[in-house]
């Protein structure tokens, strides 16, 4: 087979993931939906997945205690993102966002999170990011202090 051909033989072919069950995550937070979240398809942008990624995980760490806006020491910094989408959503959809943390480092964090669509018992889409957290003042790597090891514990998997 030339460099030019493409196999597709199903022990080559990438295998589609399957969406995940609200039992695989920890913690919960319940989100509406909003108009403006449509896109001209009619069903929520790419881009809102992100969104409410983030919202998720900073209120997690908000209501845990361990985030400060304003006066945290140590911060976490976005560093990877990705996410696979398995059914649309859009407004007036709720969504309820599982998180868990999928890997604790000596300065980073694994947060995964589920989007489920309504009462769904499967997720619409799935998604990760990875804070590495550093100085506020530096922007240096920090490891991860005791109370933000704890709180992560608390949600950790495997």
């Amino acid at each position: 087979m030339s460099s030019r051909q493409t196999s597709s033989s199903p022990a080559q072919s990438p295998k589609r993931s399957r969406p995940g069950s609200r039992d695989d995550y920890r913690a919960f937070r319940t989100i509406q939906t909003r108009w403006m979240d449509n896109d001209a398809y009619g069903h929520m942008n790419n881009v809102v997945h992100y969104s409410l990624f983030d919202t998720a995980v900073n209120c997690w760490l908000i209501e845990q205690g361990v985030l400060d806006l304003k006066a945290s020491q140590q911060i976490g910094l976005v560093v990877e993102t990705g996410c696979r989408y398995f059914a649309e959503m859009a407004f007036p959809d709720v969504v309820t966002a599982g998180l868990r943390i999928a890997r604790l480092g000596t300065s980073s964090v694994r947060y995964e999170i589920g989007l489920f669509r309504n009462d769904a018992a499967e997720s619409a889409a799935e998604g990760f990011f990875v804070h590495v957290y550093v100085d506020r003042e530096t922007r240096r790597p920090v490891p991860l202090s005791a109370e933000l090891r704890g709180r992560f514990s608390t949600i950790l998997i495997g």
